[in-house]
């Protein structure tokens, strides 16, 4: 884009989230926390849980990812996230509860019930990036 903005695109195999024209997108990439400006190199980034921000003239947004791919172009970014929620959809009671009953499993509590330790592990992780997410759009 000749205005010095990036194109971006999140979207999830259930919808669209985000469509905009923006001046600085951070995401959560696997080898960690990642920066795209416009003109940034193409490349692809293999995308970890956390928070996707996006900085517009009107503000700074953020939007809770879980797995997925960036796809990184000099103009245009594309977000496709196996799983994404913008902050203002978040339902923070719901995601402490989640992390709490990962917190559990992961203690032990209900040692008697089967359990899948990465399982427990990746749903803790998306339940504190869910509400980290809240907190940064002071949703809370």
């Amino acid at each position: 884009m000749a205005n010095g903005k990036i194109k971006l695109e999140v979207v999830t195999p259930v919808k669209r989230l985000v469509s905009a024209e923006v001046d600085e997108i951070t995401g959560p990439g696997s080898w960690g926390e990642f920066g795209i400006l416009p003109n940034h190199t193409p490349y692809l980034v293999q995308l970890d849980v956390g928070a996707l921000s996006y900085r517009k003239s009107s503000g700074r947004y953020f939007v809770s990812v879980s797995g997925g791919y960036a796809e990184v172009g000099p103009h245009e970014v594309t977000i496709l996230a196996e799983s994404a929620e913008l902050a203002e959809e978040i339902d923070v009671n719901r995601a402490k509860g989640a992390r709490e009953r990962a917190l559990g499993r992961l203690s032990g509590k209900g040692a008697d019930e089967p359990f899948n330790f990465d399982r427990a592990e990746a749903s803790l992780k998306r339940a504190i990036s869910r509400i980290s997410v809240a907190n940064r759009s002071g949703l809370e």
